[in-house]
């Protein structure tokens, strides 16, 4: 770790265009969810211009749009304790009312479905965390509102972007950006246990979710195996996917499904896991990718899917991302769009043949529309099989010019 440091203030990065974009219609609102200093609050303040709903009320309620911060403890006490309030404050808005982190006041939704039915108004709702609302029974609106997702960052949303520093900093911003990612990292994680799970009573026994976070990032890339993660937890195999189910709901985390419409083959069914951050996922299991390594080959794959989340967050909403694996043992990162795009993740600055079985053997049970090895080689090549060898970068300025999809 100290070597890490020692370089990190010669670095120079910058977040130079945030790939989320939100236009809404007149009378139209919308969810935005994402977890925690992913950069919502930051895109609202900074594409929004609005106002804070604790400095004018009365004057943010006749035009402009005006943002309702949860987080802080005067405004939060105001509406948790009368709801209401939002309808007699603001049923004569004419702009947008953006409301941060909604999760905390589930009772606000009522108030904001009926300003939507009876006076028209736009809302933008951002949250980190939908478990409250779902079990709660939460009114989500039934369809008044569209779903966003932001995610941690994109190569290509940033400058000085270096992939063997990014495995230990993680793309969150303020991460991304730290002269010191592992301490912001430290505290996220420290944060995350105490305001999101132990605050909002998630779970019971915090020591072992704790236990389990690091495990979880120990398996992370890995088919889920319930059993060995509550064996390594220290509780029960229906405790550990409830905790996994509580990673997803808080967007930590997400599960790849495996492909499951084989011709020739008998499939693997179990799914696999991942944590939403490459940088979180390496400080949670102590460990420090070098290239060469298994690890860094597994945290590589794990920065390819993130690119992969996010052009599907900001670009293509209905785009599947499975994974192809056979009960022989030939398997296939990540599968897209049925099988238009077959990709594999390779560490490696040189790809060889061995490379190529899974996407070989894959051919072999129904057409790809077109198969790429994405690895560490300098320049673009096509085998005689037809599979392509991507330089990383290039696989992700192609991804994000919408070439593939």
């Amino acid at each position: 770790m100290a070597d890490y440091h020692d370089k990190l203030p010669y670095m120079v990065r910058k977040i130079i265009n945030r790939q989320f974009k939100l236009s809404l219609p007149s009378g139209k609102s919308a969810f935005l969810w994402g977890p925690r200093k992913v950069g919502k609050t930051y895109w609202l303040r900074h594409h929004l211009s609005v106002t804070d709903s604790d400095i004018s009320p009365r004057q943010a309620s006749v035009s402009g749009a005006v943002i309702i911060d949860l987080l802080k403890t005067d405004v939060f006490a105001e509406f948790a304790s009368r709801p209401a309030l939002l309808r007699e404050r603001y049923q004569l808005h004419k702009g947008l009312i953006v409301i941060d982190e909604i999760q905390k006041i589930p009772a606000l939704l009522d108030e904001v479905h009926w300003l939507i039915e009876n006076k028209g108004i736009s809302f933008l709702l951002t949250g980190s965390s939908a478990r409250k609302l779902r079990r709660g029974h939460a009114n989500l609106l039934g369809g008044r509102a569209w779903r966003r997702t932001m995610t941690p960052l994109s190569c290509v949303e940033t400058e000085g972007f270096n992939l063997e520093d990014i495995m230990l900093s993680g793309l969150l911003p303020p991460h991304y950006l730290s002269a010191d990612p592992i301490e912001e990292i430290r505290g996220y994680v420290a944060d995350y246990l105490k305001d999101e799970i132990a605050g909002e009573a998630l779970v019971r026994n915090i020591p072992s979710f704790s236990e389990f976070l690091r495990v979880a990032a120990v398996t992370s890339s890995e088919l889920l195996n319930y059993t060995n993660v509550a064996r390594e937890t220290g509780v029960s195999p229906k405790v550990v996917r409830g905790y996994f189910d509580i990673l997803e709901d808080t967007y930590l985390g997400f599960r790849v499904q495996p492909w499951r419409k084989a011709k020739n083959r008998r499939l693997i069914e179990t799914e696999k896991f991942y944590m939403f951050d490459i940088g979180i996922a390496n400080y949670l299991c102590r460990r420090c990718p070098k290239p060469g390594t298994p690890e860094f080959g597994k945290s590589f794959e794990h920065y390819i899917l993130m690119e992969l989340k996010a052009y599907q967050a900001y670009k293509n909403p209905e785009l599947d991302i499975s994974f192809w694996r056979t009960a022989g043992g030939f398997e296939v990162d990540f599968l897209m769009a049925d099988k238009a795009l077959a990709l594999e993740a390779k560490a490696s600055p040189r790809v060889h043949e061995g490379h190529t079985k899974g996407l070989v053997a894959l051919t072999g049970d129904g057409p790809v529309k077109k198969s790429i090895i994405v690895c560490l080689e300098k320049e673009p090549r096509t085998l005689a099989n037809g599979i392509e060898i991507a330089p990383w970068e290039n696989f992700v300025r192609r991804l994000w010019s919408g070439e593939f999809f």
